[in-house]
């Protein structure tokens, strides 16, 4: 049987405002030592309804991250293929 640990409200506050940054739930459960469903029922007492939007938020925005960085790169190998064929 697993014993309820007290994490301070400065603490809660802290890791709120860093998923709201965009980092990573999971990540910063491990490095307070919580659970991610305490992390999640925190964020959903902050902000009501809008916790999963956040959550959500910032996993487009990094997936957006990673496909702009996947075009640029498939654009220059584009752009050197066709100079390697007009040269």
């Amino acid at each position: 049987m697993s014993q309820r640990k007290f994490i301070p409200k400065e603490i809660k506050t802290e890791i709120i405002s860093k998923v709201k940054s965009g980092e990573k739930v999971a990540d910063l459960a491990r490095q307070y030592g919580v659970s991610d469903k305490s992390v999640y029922t925190w964020l959903h007492l902050e902000t009501g309804d809008q916790a999963v939007s956040i959550v959500q938020y910032n996993r487009l925005k990094r997936e957006n991250e990673e496909l702009k960085k996947l075009i640029g790169e498939l654009s220059f190998k584009l752009s050197l293929g066709e100079k390697n064929r007009a040269g």
